[in-house]
């Protein structure tokens, strides 16, 4: 079902002996958890349903999958959506293995075993860490800092919720306040994020975690009035343009440019992402249902996908399975291979002062001028926002259809 490399991998990490049997999951509840360093776990929580079936569990988020192949007695997981897969092998119920990520040449060592919970507590919380959060990371580095805002919610122990940012939000977090110490997590296929840090009723102090490859202290101070930057006022044509132009290549290789008779008198949406991004698969998975639910009107969709796997032909699979996960079907074309580097990605839309994030949207009007730019996305995890942008995203294009 998978390539060589499926097979390269069980038997250059496991050396699985030859035999008949076949070790199957056991059905239930797991805590998962993923080496971030040696002092440091990410966890998080599946339950299998069957051989071929199990759900993922971030707070809110539940993530099906059911890309399951057994070899002897290892288990190959692939996400949905993203190319990350688990490998382990299965002994008594318990699974030992790696997380990787193939376009990045990542890995981190991965175990599973029943359990119901996420983190271990020991202490009743402290505090209530329910409320906004004004979060600078990287506070003592001026290249790198970036303002965040924290939404959380807390009942118990338990506390959930999400960081914004100007480029969009940290997914799904979930985890504990255990006396004084907050732990966060969350993993959807592409991202492990851990959040740590030690708190009071009115400041956190910690560390971000992503993965093996990056980590970044933060702080925070509660704040129930603070906003971040305007998402609408970040990117922006440079002066002289009032259009974008651009010509990629679809799946087909037939090359598409907003100059084809399909846009021509029509409200345009312009999708900057990448399949590899957790943002861009929210935003796409809301941008393909509204498509779908607006297709008698003068309304077209084009994303642009920036992938950083090596080949042409291994971005289109990306962006195939994209599309047939979620259900798109508006064109996704390949604007870059081989990097997702974002002053790359300028070279490419050298109309616009920078691209930001991934993902970014451009609201095109009938004439074929630009009229507004959105950064980043506030998905599902930001709750009041996620609700706030729909109305916004909705009464704005309503405007430019009846112009």
């Amino acid at each position: 079902m998978k390539h060589i490399f499926l097979v390269v991998l069980f038997l250059g990490l496991f050396s699985c002996k030859y035999e008949n049997k076949i070790t199957y999951l056991e059905k239930g509840k797991f805590r998962a958890e993923l080496k971030v360093n040696d002092s440091l776990d990410l966890p998080f929580n599946f339950e299998v349903f069957s051989a071929n079936k199990l759900l993922v569990f971030n707070a809110e988020e539940i993530i099906e999958v059911d890309d399951i192949v057994y070899n002897n007695d290892s288990v190959y997981i692939n996400m949905p959506v993203f190319d990350g897969f688990l490998v382990a092998k299965i002994e008594e119920g318990k699974l030992n293995g790696s997380f990787i990520t193939p376009g990045l040449d990542r890995h981190m060592f991965f175990k599973a075993e029943k359990n119901n919970t996420r983190f271990d507590i020991g202490l009743k919380a402290n505090y209530d860490l329910s409320g906004n959060w004004e979060t600078i990371f990287s506070p003592e580095n001026k290249d790198d800092t970036y303002l965040g805002k924290g939404i959380f919610k807390q009942n118990g122990n338990t506390v959930t919720g999400t960081f914004r940012t100007t480029t969009g939000d940290y997914r799904f977090l979930e985890g504990v306040l255990d006396g004084n110490q907050l732990q966060l997590s969350a993993f959807d296929g592409a991202h492990a994020f851990l959040f740590t840090a030690q708190v009071t009723d009115s400041t956190m102090v910690g560390n971000f975690f992503s993965g093996t490859h990056w980590e970044e202290p933060f702080i925070s101070k509660r704040s129930d009035n603070f906003e971040l930057p305007d998402a609408n006022e970040l990117t922006y044509l440079k002066e002289g343009y009032d259009k974008i132009e651009f010509s990629f290549p679809d799946e087909n290789g037939n090359m598409v440019s907003l100059t084809d008779n399909r846009f021509k008198d029509k409200v345009v949406l312009v999708q900057i992402m990448g399949t590899w991004c957790p943002n861009c698969l929210d935003e796409s998975k809301y941008y393909s249902e509204y498509f779908k639910n607006n297709k008698n009107k003068n309304l077209e969709f084009i994303a642009l996908a920036f992938e950083y796997v090596k080949t042409q032909e291994a971005a289109f699979k990306n962006i195939q399975r994209l599309k047939n996960k979620t259900g798109i079907s508006y064109p996704i074309l390949l604007a870059q291979f081989g990097s997702n580097d974002k002053q790359e990605a300028n070279d490419k839309l050298p109309m616009l002062n920078h691209v930001l994030s991934y993902p970014t949207s451009i609201f095109i009007d009938k004439t074929g001028k630009v009229r507004k730019i959105h950064t980043g996305f506030n998905g599902p995890a930001t709750g009041k926002k996620f609700t706030e942008f729909k109305k916004d995203f909705d009464d704005f294009v309503n405007k430019l259809l009846i112009e």
